[in-house]
């Protein structure tokens, strides 16, 4: 029988337990990595490829030869598209914000803890219906001949034209995203530390500069975090805009549907098209990233 020393046995224990430690990462890691490789980082490199492309079509040979798509953004028919995708969801992420931030903080601070659970669930019941049939749905309600305005002849008010309008979108695309900025600011809000409001009120401080120097610094990074999924949401809606904006509220999205689904089947624009607004969006996330991880400096 050979006896092994115990400094030997100690050491072959020891980097068995760093293979294993060093492996069960890879291990719950594999399955996600390898559906982001096939399903994203594939599908962009092929993207990124077909933009390299002029004017190709399905079914030609694909020959990268140059950056002549990217140029062709540059023209100001396709910068007016990109500015109205921007302003569209800067808009709705600005009005989500105003218009989500009482409900959340009511709820999260005001609201009895009983009924907590049930008005989130009221806000997330819109998101189980589809986006399309909630499209049509403000169609009704805004058309010249819809509810809105039979309420506004019944009072003998003057009737608004809504419909097929930028302000027909920013309506359906608020409501359409306004429960992800309450759900976010929620989940902040719940946190929010009241011994540093009461010290502020103890110290002088007004209800405006205890809102702006106590709780706003606390829930910033829920605050970015809900205004950048808003924002990059917003920023790749289709069916709002399309059904409540009409010829006349082109944007980002519709026009790259245009490239590879439309009557004129220029991929290599689309991908273009498309990169670009990969670009804004990863923008957009370096600045989460950034700025939401901490609270602002004062």
């Amino acid at each position: 029988m050979i006896n092994f020393p115990k400094n030997d046995i100690s050491k072959t224990e020891e980097l068995h337990r760093q293979r294993v430690n060093w492996l069960q990462p890879l291990v719950l890691l594999a399955p996600s990595a390898i559906w982001l490789l096939l399903l994203l980082v594939l599908p962009t490199l092929i993207i990124f490829q077909l933009s390299l492309v002029a004017d190709i079509r399905p079914g030609d040979i694909v020959n990268p030869n140059g950056f002549k798509n990217y140029i062709r953004i540059f023209d100001s028919l396709y910068i007016q598209v990109i500015v109205r995708s921007l302003f569209f969801a800067f808009g709705t992420t600005i009005i989500c914000l105003i218009l989500g931030f009482p409900v959340a903080y009511w709820i999260a601070q005001i609201a009895p803890q009983r009924w907590r659970n049930l008005l989130i669930l009221g806000f997330v019941l819109p998101l189980w219906t589809s986006s399309l049939l909630r499209s049509y749905a403000w169609i009704t309600i805004l058309r010249p001949t819809g509810l809105l305005n039979s309420l506004l002849s019944t009072f003998g008010l003057p009737t608004w034209e809504l419909l097929n309008n930028s302000q027909a979108v920013l309506i359906g695309m608020s409501y359409s995203l306004l429960p992800y900025m309450v759900l976010i600011l929620y989940a902040s809000l719940e946190k929010l530390d009241k011994r540093l409001l009461e010290a502020a009120a103890d110290l002088g401080a007004n209800p405006v500069e205890t809102f702006f120097q106590v709780t706003v610094p606390q829930i910033f990074p829920g605050i970015a975090a809900a205004s950048m999924l808003v924002f990059i949401t917003g920023l790749g809606d289709f069916v709002d805009p399309e059904l409540l904006g009409g010829a006349s509220s082109m944007t980002a999205a519709r026009l790259v549907y245009n490239q590879f689904l439309g009557a004129t089947q220029n991929w290599g624009f689309g991908s273009a098209l498309s990169m670009t607004l990969i670009l804004l969006v990863s923008v957009a996330i370096a600045i989460l990233i950034k700025f939401g991880e901490g609270t602002p400096k004062r």
